[in-house]
């Protein structure tokens, strides 16, 4: 059977539902096990549409990363622990990236998942990672609470398994600078990110670019969802269309939503939604990853709606029982205090649309882009 005739797949295991960063860590909370859950609770995830990530190994994972930051990873999971060299070569044990009881075992997972959804997307079709996305992790380093970077190590297994030409777009809130230093310079990848403007890690400057095509889109503060629509109709498709990719992979962070803790953009979960619709079916193979989002009711719902689009699964205006009691078993402590949910984050999936007047900056951004895109695809 064709792998195009195959319903979407999603990608999950249950490492997600008890690991942490530690509670002090904007990583503490629940993700991906909410959008298991709530996926099933919505009726949208059959078993026969999951399957349970494999952990990737050592060597695989040397496809992008060093041999020796991936045993110092190793040791730090297995001592609970590094030396003082060690944290300043790897960047490990530090705040923004600590070490917790699944250090390792965690983003390999992450990344064995990404490394069979290559493979499972050989003949075409849709995968669904939520737990990837981790696109700041360097080669020899961890960074931005990302240990290994997953959306590289997918886009080397799509390559591995037939597809040439990639197109990664990325509209986390943070800029993709690990994904950009691996293939800035390769013409067989192209590279779209949106993400707001001197928001960490400062990277992604509209004027940056390499020898293949890379196009930055930084956002104001506030930006809404009709500034996103701009950006997806004018700089996103067009320039997905212009390179005919034999694969899309998308980082899908949930933090450009306006109850994100990480950012101060102001994008309702319809956004995400509407440039992930708005991907399908323009290269035979698409795979879409998590990525940032750290307040648990908000990336839970943001992700689910996300997969049912891939499933092209109507929203209920109401969410059933189960589900809402998913959404109601959530908790969230912030500097101390509990926080009590929006009374709607607990009743559906799907935002309220945040439109507004489109600002003129990104008028001016989405112009510039959009004839770099014209004059490229010429």
């Amino acid at each position: 059977m064709n792998e195009t005739s195959v319903p979407p797949r999603f990608i999950g295991h249950e490492i997600y539902r008890g690991s942490s960063y530690g509670d002090w860590h904007p990583l503490r909370v629940p993700r991906v096990s909410t959008v298991m859950d709530l996926s099933r609770a919505m009726g949208w995830l059959p078993d026969a549409q999951y399957i349970t990530s494999p952990r990737a190994k050592p060597e695989a994972i040397m496809a992008h990363h060093t041999p020796e930051y991936i045993a110092a990873l190793h040791a730090a999971e297995r001592d609970q622990r590094v030396s003082d060299a060690v944290k300043t070569r790897h960047n490990i044990g530090t705040h923004s990236n600590p070490i917790f009881p699944e250090v390792f075992r965690r983003p390999a997972t992450s990344s064995g998942g990404v490394i069979l959804a290559g493979e499972l997307l050989k003949h075409g079709g849709i995968v669904y990672a939520p737990g990837g996305g981790t696109h700041h992790a360097f080669p020899d380093y961890a960074n931005g609470f990302c240990y290994f970077n997953d959306p590289v190590l997918a886009i080397l297994s799509l390559r591995h398994h037939g597809a040439g030409r990639v197109a990664y777009v990325d509209i986390d809130a943070h800029h993709c600078d690990g994904v950009e230093a691996a293939f800035a310079d390769d013409p067989d990848t192209l590279l779209i990110s949106t993400h707001e403007e001197n928001r960490w890690p400062r990277t992604g400057a509209l004027t940056e670019a390499g020898v293949g095509q890379v196009f930055n889109l930084p956002m104001p503060r506030g930006c809404n969802d009709d500034d996103m629509a701009l950006a997806r109709d004018e700089v996103i498709l067009p320039a997905v269309r212009a390179f005919a990719p034999d694969a899309i992979v998308v980082q899908c962070g949930a933090d450009a939503v306006t109850e994100d803790p990480q950012s101060r953009m102001a994008l309702s979960n319809n956004a995400h939604c509407d440039v992930v619709a708005g991907l399908m079916g323009l290269a035979p193979r698409l795979l879409v990853l998590g990525g940032g989002g750290y307040n648990p009711w908000s990336v839970g719902r943001c992700w689910t709606s996300v997969w049912g689009v891939l499933n092209g699964q109507t929203v209920p205006d109401n969410l059933p029982d189960g589900a809402q009691s998913v959404l109601a078993g959530l908790t969230w402590d912030r500097r101390g205090r509990p926080l009590a949910p929006d009374p709607h984050w607990l009743s559906t999936v799907r935002d309220s649309p945040r439109t507004g007047p489109i600002s003129d900056v990104v008028r001016t951004r989405v112009a510039a882009l959009a004839e770099r895109i014209s004059a490229w695809s010429l």
